[in-house]
């Protein structure tokens, strides 16, 4: 069987974060003997064919490296609303189809196309070959936010002959959005990074994973550290992640007074999450409408409490609001009083544990290539 993945967002190198989900599902579907085969746009003119751990990554041409800058940089919402960058769209969603027919051409049995979010990607999919289509998360926040998105969504959702989300959030606004309804199965979160994952001795920081962009809400950390610090129950806050917030969120935590409480390490490749949670004692995730909120569900897998907030999409899927983590208002105070109870509750590292247990079943990279594999017959089969 060969698969062509389309994707907007996949590693373009050893370690790299952009997609860093997506890359082990395609190594254990290939150990699986498909025949995934990856159709990715180019960065600032690094395109052609590539490899990484085994799986085959064509890197499509779409302008001048100055102009290929859509993709990688948290940006790709912008050419829906930019005239300017509707043209280097449109020559991307161009350069990815003419991609995944190359990638099609001379596929001696079944063959299908798997689209990573359904702008581009989805949209951009070949015709007359079955699709199956996963949302993420940014995708369908587009659905909610421009007026014009389902509209332009509808048909690609109606053609694909299974669509996914990585989590009930999702999924319910594709429905409501699309009149499109997933399947029970297809709600599935991508897999993490496979290796060792030691249980946390809590004898580290409070810690915050994730992109800094404004979504992610990582001001509210900080705000939260510092009403902890006045309260008289400090704790130190470490951010690990980059991104175009980086220099107002370092100028908060100055004018807060917490700067020394606050570390920035910066970006982690993803096969070295483990390390930042081995001592983490408690993981703050206060972003709005996550698609699904993998570093809440890689923190729980090592016995590391989350407070996420109630407003988190995806994140109220997997974080309890009892035991092992809390549900609360997207404000600083009551964050900190969230990750002060938790520091506080002797159960609540042994609830996280057994949490955690669950997901790193359900997060295996194997156990998802194999839901994976279902989609994939049910849509040859349709």
């Amino acid at each position: 069987m060969r698969v062509v993945w389309l994707t907007h967002n996949y590693p373009r190198h050893p370690g790299d974060v952009a997609g860093g989900f997506l890359h082990p599902l395609a190594v254990a579907l290939r150990q699986h003997g498909v025949d995934v085969r990856v159709v990715a746009p180019s960065d600032a003119g690094q395109g052609g064919e590539d490899e990484l751990d085994g799986v085959p990554i064509r890197r499509v041409r779409y302008g001048t490296a100055a102009d290929e800058r859509l993709a990688y940089r948290g940006s790709m919402t912008d050419a829906l609303r930019s005239p300017r960058a509707a043209f280097a769209f449109n020559r991307l969603r161009a350069a990815l189809r003419a991609g995944a027919e190359q990638e099609l051409n001379g596929a001696s049995g079944d063959a299908l196309v798997h689209a990573h979010w359904w702008v581009p990607s989805g949209l951009a999919a070949p015709m007359g070959v079955p699709l199956v289509l996963t949302c993420h998360g940014t995708d369908v926040r587009l659905l909610e936010r421009i007026p014009f998105a389902g509209w332009l969504a509808r048909p690609t959702f109606r053609r694909a002959r299974v669509v996914t989300t990585v989590s009930r959030t999702l999924a319910a606004i594709v429905r409501r959005q699309t009149g499109v309804a997933v399947a029970d199965d297809g709600v599935q979160p991508m897999p993490v990074t496979p290796g060792e994952r030691r249980w946390s001795d809590g004898s580290g920081d409070v810690v915050v994973v994730g992109r800094l962009t404004r979504q992610k809400r990582v001001h509210l950390a900080i705000e939260a550290t510092a009403v902890a610090m006045r309260r008289g129950t400090p704790w130190r806050l470490v951010i690990v992640g980059d991104g175009p917030a980086m220099l107002a969120l370092e100028q908060r935590a100055i004018a807060l007074g917490v700067a020394d409480a606050v570390r920035f390490v910066g970006a982690v490749a993803p096969a070295d999450i483990p390390v930042v949670f081995a001592t983490a004692v408690c993981c703050i995730m206060p972003a709005r409408g996550e698609g699904f909120g993998l570093a809440a569900a890689e923190a729980l897998m090592q016995g590391v409490p989350v407070v996420a907030c109630l407003d988190g999409g995806g994140l109220c899927d997997l974080v309890p609001s009892t035991g092992a983590g809390r549900l609360v208002r997207p404000a600083a105070a009551a964050i900190a009083s969230a990750v002060i109870d938790l520091l506080g509750d002797a159960g609540a590292r042994d609830a996280a544990r057994a949490e955690g247990i669950q997901w790193r079943e359900r997060l295996a990279p194997d156990f998802v290539a194999q839901r994976c594999l279902s989609w994939y017959q049910r849509a040859l089969n349709a």
